[in-house]
């Protein structure tokens, strides 16, 4: 299937929609943003399987867990920085210890609401709800795994936390023709010197330090670390071992996201030095998204810096 660079919230909801004209027991709840998800096609087509609560999104969880255990299979969507906040108790009571098998997408996540600020950015919520028991967590980077993630998710039989961008992001899939499991990282590149791992919209920016490195001489390992929760401690164990030398990059704070998933692994199994590339102890400037990844050294610019840095 040809699909152009779209953001993957489109590539999510889209996927949605065809499989909700096959599936009735699937569900979409938002909270007035139908537009922000892109689900105004879905509550179009399928008026009966969409509810709309609107600025409640805990009303909206809490409808979501009750459908859910109900049997039906429930997505409930909207912007990240509301659901891992204004919500979260619901997400934590009503939906992981209630072991419901809601599917949260959490849209406009990381810095995607850039130039909005502090309230609006999302970068917690991979290190809030990492520590619910039943509760898994997911950053797809493109729009072919996005589609992958959605078609696993429906008869996923836990709660899962979904997170994606705003804009459209580039392919870092060229084709269909990828394996994808939840709990598995992917490699893209192969090397013994060093790893980069990313996650979620990062992969991309980590894809192409690593070509650049690469081309350099410098034989760079990269992973796509796309399910922060479970984690694949196998790989990262594996990257340990093998290259000695790893550096994270997350569109998340520095603390409780993906580095320290990885520095919990390496420290109990084969600790080697790391670098953590995030957004430090800080309210992330004001900007555009990928601005603000520059200035934090999240693109692959940044990233291939400190990879030369920290080989020195």
């Amino acid at each position: 299937m040809e699909i152009k660079s779209i953001p993957c919230r489109k590539s999510f909801t889209d996927t949605l929609l065809e499989l909700g004209k096959k599936d009735k027991n699937i569900i979409a709840v938002t909270t007035d943003a139908r537009g922000s998800v892109t689900l105004t096609d879905f509550a179009k087509e399928l008026p009966e399987q969409f509810v709309e609560c609107g600025i409640a999104e805990q009303d909206a969880v809490g409808i979501s867990a009750g459908l859910a255990s109900c049997g039906k299979k429930t997505f409930v969507c909207g912007p990240a920085c509301f659901y891992v906040a204004r919500s979260l108790e619901q997400v934590k009571v009503d939906v992981a210890y209630s072991q419901n098998p809601v599917k949260i997408l959490g849209v406009s996540g990381g810095v995607a609401y850039g130039a909005l600020g502090a309230t609006h950015h999302s970068l917690h919520d991979i290190a809030v709800l990492r520590t619910f028991p039943g509760m898994n967590v997911v950053l797809p980077c493109d729009a072919r795994q996005t589609r992958k993630l959605v078609m696993k998710l429906v008869d996923y039989p836990e709660a899962v936390y979904v997170r994606v961008g705003r804009n459209a992001v580039p392919d870092v899939y060229e084709n269909d023709n990828f394996p994808f499991e939840i709990g598995k990282a992917n490699t893209l590149l192969e090397g013994n010197d060093l790893t980069i791992i990313g996650t979620g919209e990062t992969v991309y920016h980590c894809y192409e330090a690593g070509k650049r490195l690469q081309k350099e001489g410098i034989n760079v390992r990269v992973l796509d670390m796309h399910t922060l929760k479970p984690a694949d401690t196998e790989a990262i164990i594996k990257a340990a071992e093998e290259t000695g030398k790893i550096i994270t990059v997350e569109e998340h704070s520095m603390y409780g996201g993906l580095g320290a998933i990885v520095a919990e692994t390496v420290c109990q199994h084969c600790p080697v030095p790391m670098r953590i590339l995030g957004i430090p102890d800080e309210n992330a400037i004001h900007g555009k998204p990928l601005e603000i990844f520059h200035y934090y050294k999240l693109d692959s610019e940044g990233i291939y810096q400190t990879a030369i840095d920290f080989l020195k």
